[in-house]
Parts: structure tokens; C-alpha cells; sequence
């Protein structure tokens, strides 16, 4: 069992723990444990709970109202939420919580329904992405186990894979797109998507994968000569130092343009060498390397 702080559910629901704390004292869905110092801490129970109110309560349900419903009504009226962004939030809600119980069947499934109904670009871009970001909350302040990281990112991995293999475009263009991440990065979700969106498009793509060592993608760069290489960086070991990196590929790997786009890359404010472009959005991403 996770337990989580009231600044933790703070960020996942987006209630301030002012709010959550005056809840607790009006009304009885929430029943945090205490710490030995009397410092509040919370189930996972608590966290579905909370994630479910908020939803309602953003969408027009008072909270005294809300207060009153059984576990079966306040199901009923989140299904009955008809704004397409409340449905939206809902999913992500819900994904969230097989995470946080690992059932996995159930995670799967949902991602499995939401691919039939709307094609995975939706699906990523309306489920997974915010997903991820609401669970970078929770690596960040390690309240989700390595295990439950790796359990649903093989999931949506798998998902991303199948969507690429099925990927066709009808009007192939004239471009070679090398993907890699560098030493240390493994998360490559977002390498993925954009393998998938590449591929959609007509482009070529070479796809190198995670943890490529500069003199590789040195090595690649020179006997395949694509028009760009791309990476997208979200999560770099902390002895990664990434002005050192960008000074090795500016020498090891001219004449291709290296792409780079992620919260890392956003977040880096110094002088980038020649032939580094940092892009902050998948569109800027996509316009840079086909012109879409």
C-alpha cells in the first residue's frame, strides 16, 4: 500500500491542501491516517477518492452533494459526465488507479477500448501523455515503485510499437529521420510517438533506440547520412552532463542536424552549438524535421 502526502494529492487533483484539509473537517470521504508526529498520510484509497471529487466538483457537483453519494452513484454520475474533456480526465483518472493498484488487465483493457474508439494518435495524445505527466508527480516524490513504472510503460510501449507497424502513408516523402537517446536515457515513450507520427507521414526512419553511445550515432550519422537526427530527452542520470554531450555531438556528427525536444532540452538556457536545434512542441518537432 502507497501512502501519499496531502501536497501529493494536492498536485494530482489540482485541489489546494487548504481545501482538502477543510473537507476532511466538514465532511467524511476522507479519513487520512496519521504518522506518529501526527503528520497526515494517505491510501491509495483516499487518492481514487479524492481524484473522483474533484472531477465531479469541477464539472458542477457541489461537494455536499457529492459527500452523500454511495461508491456505486458517484461511479454512475463520473460515466454520466458528458464534456468530452471530462470523459477525458475521467480515463486518465481511471488509468491512474490500476496503476496504483497494478491491475494491469484493467489498464490494458481501457488503453485497448480508447485505441478501437478513437486510433492511438487520440489515445496518446489524450490519454497517455497527460497520464504520464500526472504519474511524473509521483516518481518524482518516489510514491510509485520502479515496478509499477516499468508494468504500464511496457504497456503503453507495446501499444506505441503495434501502432507503428500498422502505420502506412499514402504519399511517402523524401526524408531520412535518424532516432536515438543517448547513454543513460531509457525512457523512449516519447521517441516512439514520434517514430509513429514520423512513419504516418512518409517519412524514412531509422530507429536506434535508447542508451546510444555519441561515437554510434556518430558511426550511423556518417554511413547513412540521414537529414536529421532527433532525440527527445525526459529523464537523464544525474551525472549526465548535458552542455559536455551537446559539445561532443556538435563535434562528432556534422553535417546532420541533431533535433532535440523534452523537458530536459526545453530547460537548458545556454548558447546551443551550431547544427543543435531544441524545439519545445511535437508540432515545432514535426515542422522541423518534414515540414509538416
Amino acid at each position: 500500500m502507497t501512502a501519499f502526502t496531502i501536497k501529493d494529492l494536492e498536485n494530482l487533483s489540482g485541489i489546494k491542501a487548504h481545501t482538502i484539509r477543510i473537507w476532511e473537517q466538514r465532511y467524511s470521504f476522507l479519513k487520512p491516517q496519521r504518522t506518529d508526529t501526527n503528520i497526515r498520510h494517505y491510501r491509495n484509497e483516499e487518492l481514487k477518492i479524492l481524484l473522483n471529487i474533484a472531477l465531479l466538483n469541477k464539472y458542477g457537483f457541489k461537494i455536499s452533494h457529492i459527500d452523500k453519494m454511495t461508491p456505486e452513484v458517484m461511479r454512475e454520475k463520473l460515466l454520466s459526465l458528458s464534456h468530452a474533456d471530462a470523459q477525458q480526465e475521467r480515463v486518465v483518472n481511471d488509468l491512474l488507479h490500476f496503476m496504483v493498484d497494478m491491475d494491469m488487465t484493467a489498464f490494458t483493457k481501457t488503453l485497448d477500448q480508447y485505441i478501437r474508439n478513437s486510433g492511438i494518435d487520440k489515445t496518446i495524445n489524450n490519454l497517455v501523455f497527460p497520464f504520464l505527466k500526472r504519474v511524473g508527480i509521483l516518481w518524482v516524490t518516489d510514491h510509485v515503485k520502479v515496478a509499477q513504472e516499468h508494468l504500464v510503460s511496457n504497456i503503453i510501449r507495446q501499444k506505441l510499437i503495434m501502432g507503428i507497424e500498422n502505420a502506412v502513408s499514402c504519399a511517402p516523402i523524401n526524408r531520412t529521420i535518424l532516432l536515438f537517446l543517448p547513454e543513460g536515457e531509457h525512457h523512449e515513450i516519447g521517441l516512439l510517438y514520434v517514430h509513429y507520427l514520423l512513419k504516418s507521414s512518409g517519412a524514412n526512419v531509422l530507429y536506434a533506440g535508447t542508451d546510444l553511445p555519441a561515437e554510434d550515432l556518430e558511426f550511423l550519422c556518417r554511413i547513412k547520412k540521414p537529414d536529421f537526427a532527433y532525440t527527445h530527452l525526459t529523464s537523464l542520470p544525474a551525472r549526465f552532463n548535458l552542455e559536455k554531450y551537446l559539445g561532443i555531438l556538435h563535434a562528432r556528427v556534422p553535417p546532420t542536424p541533431i533535433v532535440m525536444s523534452g523537458m530536459i532540452a526545453q530547460n537548458y538556457h545556454k548558447k546551443l552549438p551550431a547544427g543543435i536545434i531544441v524545439k519545445r512542441s511535437l508540432e515545432e518537432v514535426l515542422a522541423q524535421l518534414i515540414g509538416a
